[in-house]
């Protein structure tokens, strides 16, 4: 597919015409499936860039973080912005500075020069924000879906479990620790539907009617969600739950690339027919929970980053110094773009 065309095309105009986009961006790419190289035929295609921030972004009082066109999932983000997320090695960005050089549709020598920098953000951060997450993120979507198969007792376990934490969360947030005492427990049920059932003891004095409402919807809210588990249309729940495992293995690849080698390598070459196996549901049975291959990969990958991390010649935390010296000669950049004559 020939992206730097369908760039140019109506629909992405927003590019040349917006005045904070323009001849302000500096680097552009592939994102999602095609900068993986994991894509099908029902890929969607998404661009991902940087643009620099305005004079009045920098001197004055305008803010900007990013621009967002979702009828073309395109992600322009500010320069500023970016770098505080390339310094947590967030997996989303940091991947814009290792795609593969045709995957790249714009690029100024401004982004040439954050490419020539981009050793800058690798340090052991990428550990926790590349595996920490990606492993979170799979094992809460695998649970849900096996969860329809569960028996009504452990089922109901795993809901109370989600409502406490919900009910804490919110009590938390909203102050509401010193109105009053609430009790969630689990006990029989009288219910011929179920064996056992979650209870609420409440004691409140003086909290306002439309506090304890938001209350009980946040724990309604999680159980509305359980219950659509078993009501979703599980062709589709299969290929989203495959998507991610997919993404899982892939975001381990990327973290031990970083850690071991230095490299930020978006584009999977090499990894591409195992990551497409995955998503094409290789790996799952059908009782829709993984394949012990696939756990026992997991381990392996999840092995493999714990000693890549304690290997690693990265250090713990970016050089501050040599980031702010870096961000300081693009952003005078930045200025000078609008004091030149057009």
């Amino acid at each position: 597919m020939d992206f730097i065309k369908l760039m140019q095309s109506a629909q992405y105009d927003f590019l040349r015409t917006n005045p904070r986009l323009g001849n302000r961006i500096i680097l552009m790419g592939l994102g999602g499936s095609y900068a993986y190289g994991t894509n099908n035929e029902n890929s969607d295609i998404d661009f991902r860039g940087i643009t620099l921030n305005l004079p009045s972004d920098l001197l004055g009082l305008t803010e900007f973080e990013q621009y967002e066109d979702n009828s073309t999932d395109t992600v322009i983000y500010a320069f500023n912005k970016i770098i505080k997320l390339l310094l947590e090695c967030n997996p989303n960005t940091i991947e814009l500075l290792g795609l593969d050089e045709e995957q790249y549709l714009i690029k100024t020598p401004l982004g040439q020069e954050l490419l020539d920098h981009k050793q800058l953000f690798l340090s052991k951060r990428a550990a926790k924000s590349f595996g920490g997450y990606a492993s979170a993120q799979l094992r809460r979507l695998q649970n849900a879906i096996a969860r329809d198969s569960m028996p009504q007792q452990e089922r109901e376990q795993h809901i109370y479990n989600s409502v406490k934490n919900a009910l804490e969360d919110f009590r938390r947030k909203n102050q509401l620790l010193d109105k009053g005492n609430i009790n969630i427990y689990i006990d029989k049920s009288d219910n011929p539907e179920f064996e056992i059932e979650i209870f609420i003891d409440a004691q409140y004095q003086h909290l306002p009617l439309r506090d304890y409402e938001n209350m009980l919807g946040a724990m309604n809210s999680v159980i509305r969600d359980y219950d659509k588990l078993g009501k979703r249309n599980r062709k589709k729940d299969d290929n989203h739950l495959n998507k991610h495992a997919m993404h899982l293995i892939r975001l381990f690849m990327m973290a031990i690339d970083i850690l071991e080698k230095g490299e930020i390598k978006t584009h999977r070459t090499k990894d591409s027919d195992l990551l497409k196996r995955i998503r094409r549901g290789d790996f799952q049975k059908e009782d829709r929970t993984f394949s012990k291959e696939f756990y026992d990969m997991l381990s392996d990958y999840e092995s493999r980053l714990e000693l890549a991390t304690k290997n690693t010649c990265l250090p713990d935390n970016p050089d501050m110094e040599k980031v702010e010296k870096f961000v300081e000669h693009v952003n005078r950049k930045a200025i000078e773009i609008d004091s030149c004559p057009q």
